[in-house]
């Protein structure tokens, strides 16, 4: 596995930034399991931003794989937005802007994933606060994931809960050959002011399709 090699310290936020408490992502977990959380997380998952303003994080990509399956699904979903990572490059930067959405009360991300050759990779989604979950992922073309948030050990997990097709108000469950199966994102605090994120797509018939790791921290202001 690649080392690891982290941009910036224990940094604050601009002095521009106003944070304010935030319990949107607390709501969603018991007592017991928020209690679980180490402090560093719950202080990152408790943090939010004014509208319009924006939490910048950094790291290097220390692992990408895919099975042949999954690399071809990654370039089908570009249809979409290509809302899964696509290149095979590590040791290259990534960089995560979270932004708050005034206009719907969620959060808009922006993941930059550099590549040694050629531009690189930019994805979009949209986290809202809503659906039987209480929490959606929207990627592109009216598509959205439904999420679910646990505490496993220590770590933080989001996991896939059913995608589905927006038109308009109507919502339509995505049937199962059209997914790339379960979904997991897992956000481990490493302590110093690191975490680990870990992206796993993984089908019921075909196993693993995509993993990818990297040690993220706030980028300094």
């Amino acid at each position: 596995m690649t080392s690891a090699r982290l941009s910036g310290s224990n940094a604050s936020p601009s002095a521009h930034v106003k944070l304010l408490d935030d319990r949107r992502f607390r709501a969603l977990l018991s007592d017991e399991d928020w209690g679980r959380l180490p402090l560093a997380t719950w202080r990152r998952f408790s943090k939010r931003v004014a509208d319009g303003d924006s939490v910048v994080y950094v790291a290097v990509v220390d692992e990408i794989s895919f099975s042949d399956i999954g690399w071809w699904f990654a370039q089908a979903a570009r249809l979409i937005g290509g809302p899964l990572p696509t290149g095979r490059d590590t040791g290259v930067p990534m960089i995560v802007t979270v932004t708050e959405d005034g206009g719907t009360g969620g959060q808009t991300w922006t993941r930059i994933c550099a590549r040694k050759r050629g531009f690189p990779q930019v994805i979009h989604s949209a986290k809202r606060f809503a659906g039987p979950t209480g929490l959606e992922e929207y990627v592109g073309f009216g598509v959205s994931m439904a999420l679910r948030i646990a505490v496993e050990g220590q770590a933080l997990t989001f996991r896939s809960a059913g995608y589905g097709l927006q038109l308009g108000r109507l919502w339509i469950p995505l049937p199962q050959w059209l997914t790339p199966g379960d979904l997991t994102v897992t956000h481990s605090d490493l302590g110093e002011g690191a975490f680990r994120f870990t992206l796993d797509v993984t089908h019921p018939r075909y196993g693993v399709l995509i993993h990818q790791y990297a040690v993220f921290r706030e980028a300094v202001s």
